[in-house]
């Protein structure tokens, strides 16, 4: 008898649990898409309402259990009622995947404190105590995985992205040392870097992204979650999905003030 191989991170379906927090569309709703594909059950943290709707679509088309919760990530407190929620429900997570961001392109005096606040918040210290309590759990059984989502943007200190950028760098810099901490528990840490994603967050028109996609110069939801995931079951700690990408990093570290003014000047417009 003939048996199909088996998809790299596939499980007997239903057999363990995955947790995507902002899970309700863009690249979250894509991981836990592809983790019901290989058979997890999920539970989708989101502060978007439509978390409900989307849990519904996916137990309903994967045969999978998947609930949801209704939640602000981007508070002092957060990750602890999260992780106390969830442990009184009983839940035990095989992967974690601390996807929820916000994305900010604005000078810093154009943007509020309470902004700039919810950006570290989130990024920073939810994503820290995310980690330190879930990986905790994981050590205990001696087996699991955090992906946290960094971005290309780290290398890239430009106007209207200082504080999106910097909490991002944080995230690179938090996972990589996190992971070599645990090396030899059976806990892995991953974090990924990605370039423009084709998805609501910059404020971009479907038109907009739909040409970003097919020009090469966006990556869809869909591939960068593809790639995140593969990253993450062979124990990478830091990816930066595509070749090319990666060469141009040292480009991207040094751009000269006479490309970056124009380039600033051009984007103004963006702002907000």
């Amino acid at each position: 008898m003939c048996l199909s191989k088996r998809k790299r991170g596939e499980i007997a379906r239903g057999s363990a649990w995955a947790m995507v927090t902002g899970a309700a569309m863009g690249i979250g709703r894509q991981y836990a898409e592809r983790l019901a594909l290989l058979g997890y059950n999920l539970l989708l943290v989101d502060i978007r309402e439509e978390v409900e709707r989307e849990a519904e679509i996916i137990a309903h088309t994967h045969r999978i259990k998947c609930d949801y919760k209704v939640m602000d990530l981007a508070t002092l407190d957060a990750a602890q009622r999260l992780h106390d929620y969830t442990v009184n429900q009983g839940y035990e997570f095989d992967i974690v995947i601390n996807n929820a961001g916000i994305f900010s392109f604005c000078d810093i005096l154009n943007t509020s404190t309470e902004r700039l606040e919810r950006i570290i918040l989130l990024h920073d210290m939810t994503l820290t105590m995310m980690c330190r309590l879930y990986a905790a759990d994981m050590v205990k059984r001696g087996k699991g995985r955090i992906l946290n989502m960094s971005s290309y943007s780290i290398w890239m200190p430009f106007p209207g992205l200082a504080a999106y950028s910097a909490s991002k760098a944080y995230i690179k810099s938090f996972s990589e040392a996190f992971a070599k901490e645990l090396r030899k528990t059976g806990v892995t840490i991953t974090a990924i870097c990605p370039a423009g994603i084709a998805t609501d967050l910059y404020g971009l028109s479907k038109g907009l992204q739909k040409f970003g996609v097919k020009s090469g110069i966006l990556m869809s939801p869909k591939s960068c979650a593809r790639r995140g995931l593969n990253a993450m079951f062979r124990g990478k700690r830091v990816v930066v999905p595509d070749w090319w990408y990666r060469l141009l990093i040292p480009m991207c570290m040094y751009l000269p003030g006479f490309i970056i003014r124009p380039l600033r000047n051009f984007t103004m417009k963006w702002q907000k």
